[in-house]
């Protein structure tokens, strides 16, 4: 055996790992650990050089990884003006405005996380609303499910829309009575303005990610599948050039830019343990904030309003087809129960292709991120195909009233991992951040309570039929996203030959009232051997 460089005793740890699914001890070389056993056992592997450490009896948990996260749009969100789910219009107006005071006027400014349907009155806000308080500011603020934006009038003029320019493909302007922007941008609309924006340096962004990243590894979590543009690659690989890279990266490819990744023949998992590739990211639908989820019936009190479908299905399955083809898994988000029936047929197909060409279902690990509601009928499809379902607990608890009142008797079917899992469907967790905090003892804490902080929406939580134990959700967190990446041989356990990725808690959260989930800590963070936060 190796030389040991760290010991870790008295812990009650977790190890996911059935062959020794707890012990007290581990040992690490190389950034992997070794052994796991009692203390005894791994204590009497060290020399003069190892390091030795007492957990003081706190819990040890495999390293946390959100599965679906926007991490250059979360970075930005720390240095925006703060509209996270304000409780009424008027103090986005009063927030934005004191933002602005010492800005030098005709600059932009930017926001995001406002939701309409937590406001009395929850129609759309308008330009005129932020004109009054920031007219010589070009103001962009996004909604929580990022699928909508607010903007100012300077902002409209800025990017030359006004009532002659037409809707773009996938996406509204919203206009009043007489044809005029109201400020209101939904879907691929967002980009008309957004583009606008300008962009920061690869250094200024680097520097952002490094803050975030400091605030993942205080959370626990020592990875995360990245959903945002190729800008976030080139900062994950400036702070890897720094020395300062602490998570490792899992990189989704978007679609604008799947045939330059074709062209220079990436495959998934090129790269390595820190920055890999994962899969083509797509988008079937809007988001369930704005109404536009795609839906097999309209919303409750909206007869006409199906939602948007942003990809056809016939340019979706030629897509993902074509992604097959050359070596990249798909991954698709869908919200609405069309959106998801839709992405389900999608693969049906490519599957039999995959079939035809001899790949067994597990070469190309196909997600469909949200899963937000399902017809029944098609419960069993993403089982049947073969579908990791990339979920986040989180929105059940923060959109449950929306559901309610929009889908109606369709909720039972929405936000619920519980009937994945017992389809035997690979269930990976996340937080959607930005649209979401990150803090994934939150996102663990909704799955096991379906209860937000408050206790609402009562003692037995929100379809109480669809938590998740606690050890379900963690594992949500953990193997999950492991086998979503393809390294559920070395990532996800606390086993031998596996990557020394592992976080301290501050109490055991399996065995304290699920309601106390909430008040654990963070004190330590391991990745590859090395303390990125804390210490014991």
């Amino acid at each position: 055996m190796r030389r040991i460089d760290r010991i870790l005793y008295n812990g009650k740890i977790v190890t996911l790992n059935s062959a020794q699914p707890h012990v007290s001890a581990l040992a690490i070389a190389a950034g992997r650990i070794i052994a796991l056993g009692d203390d005894a056992a791994i204590r009497s592997l060290a020399d003069a050089d190892t390091v030795v450490e007492n957990v003081g009896g706190r819990q040890i948990l495999p390293g946390l990884t959100d599965a679906h996260i926007h991490f250059e749009l979360t970075a930005q969100s720390l240095h925006e003006v703060d509209v996270f789910e304000v409780p009424d219009k008027q103090t986005a107006v009063e927030r934005v405005g004191k933002h602005v005071q010492g800005i030098p006027a005709g600059q932009w400014v930017t926001g995001h996380g406002w939701f309409q349907d937590l406001w009395q009155d929850s129609s759309f806000p308008t330009a005129g609303d932020i004109d009054a308080v920031a007219p010589h500011h070009a103001i962009f603020l996004t909604a929580k499910s990022k699928h909508a934006a607010w903007v100012n009038s300077l902002a409209l003029q800025l990017a030359g829309i006004d009532r002659t320019t037409p809707d773009p493909e996938g996406g509204q302007i919203v206009r009043d009575a007489q044809g005029n922007p109201t400020g209101m941008l939904l879907e691929t609309a967002i980009g008309l303005v957004s583009r606008h924006i300008p962009v920061l340096t690869l250094e200024q962004r680097a520097d952002q990610f490094e803050v975030m990243q400091a605030r993942a590894l205080a959370f626990g979590l020592t990875g995360v599948h990245d959903f945002d543009e190729p800008s976030a690659l080139r900062a994950f690989q400036m702070m890897r050039e720094r020395g300062t890279l602490g998570l490792r990266v899992v990189k989704q490819v978007n679609k604008q830019w799947i045939n330059a990744a074709l062209d220079t023949g990436l495959r998934t998992g090129f790269g390595d343990d820190w920055i890999r590739i994962g899969g083509l990211k797509l988008f079937a639908d809007g988001a369930l904030g704005p109404h536009t989820a795609a839906m097999i019936e309209p919303y409750d009190g909206e007869p006409t309003n199906f939602g948007i479908i942003t990809l056809e299905k016939e340019e979706m399955i030629e897509l993902i087809s074509r992604a097959s083809a050359n070596g990249l898994p798909s991954t698709v988000h869908a919200i609405g129960d069309r959106a998801v029936h839709d992405v389900l047929d999608a693969f049906e197909v490519v599957r039999r292709e995959e079939q035809e060409r001899g790949e067994h279902a597990s070469i190309r690990r196909h997600r469909i991120e949200h899963v937000q509601v399902i017809h029944p009928a098609d419960i069993p499809r993403l089982a049947e195909l073969n579908i990791i379902a990339s979920m986040q607990p989180i929105h059940a608890t923060s959109d449950m009233q929306s559901a309610d009142r929009y889908w109606g008797a369709r909720a039972r079917w929405s936000y619920n991992p519980r009937v994945q899992l017992d389809q035997g469907v690979v269930v990976a967790l996340g937080s959607d951040a930005p649209v979401e905090p990150f803090d994934p003892l939150t996102g663990i804490h909704a799955a096991v309570t379906r209860q937000r902080a408050d206790g609402a929406p009562g003692e037995s939580g929100w379809y109480p039929d669809a938590r998740l134990t606690v050890d379900e959700a963690v594992r949500g967190y953990t193997i999950g996203p492991a086998y979503a990446a393809g390294m559920e041989d070395r990532l996800g356990r606390l086993a031998p030959g596996y990557l020394a990725d592992l976080i301290v808690l501050d109490r055991d959260i399996y065995t304290i009232q699920p309601s106390a989930i909430l008040e654990a800590r963070v004190e330590a963070t391991m990745v590859g051997g090395e303390w990125r936060y804390g210490g014991v």
